[in-house]
């Protein structure tokens, strides 16, 4: 398949978690023009490439400049997470809550608010 081409959107259930209403119903809706981009027009390889050079410059350098980097990619976790939940085990749901914790741990000691 060329660089250029569209891939089909992943195969699922369905798209919306069913019955949601306010903030995750918003957000759901808010999240599918950029989810959709995301799986069809961007290579596989690119959004797993830019988080991990974000949290390695995160880990790497010790000033506000990582902590941005952390914060990125703590946005982008959190939006996952967020996006994930309903369909998630408690295992899975576990996961995520240790990761988020662990990158917000790490931008606050970039920021300074925690001594590292």
């Amino acid at each position: 398949m060329a660089s250029h081409d569209k891939r089909p959107l992943p195969q699922g259930e369905r798209f919306f978690t069913e019955g949601a209403s306010g903030l995750r119903k918003a957000v759901e809706r808010r999240s599918a023009v950029p989810m959709a981009y995301l799986f069809t027009q961007v290579p596989r390889w690119v959004p797993p490439v830019v988080l991990v050079v974000l949290l390695l410059t995160a880990l790497a350098v010790a000033n506000p400049l990582g902590g941005v980097a952390a914060l990125a990619v703590l946005a982008f976790i959190c939006w996952l997470a967020f996006l994930s939940w309903p369909s998630l085990g408690l295992g899975a749901k576990a996961l995520r809550v240790v990761m988020v914790l662990f990158v917000a741990l790490v931008a606050a000691t970039r920021f300074g608010l925690i001594a590292a």
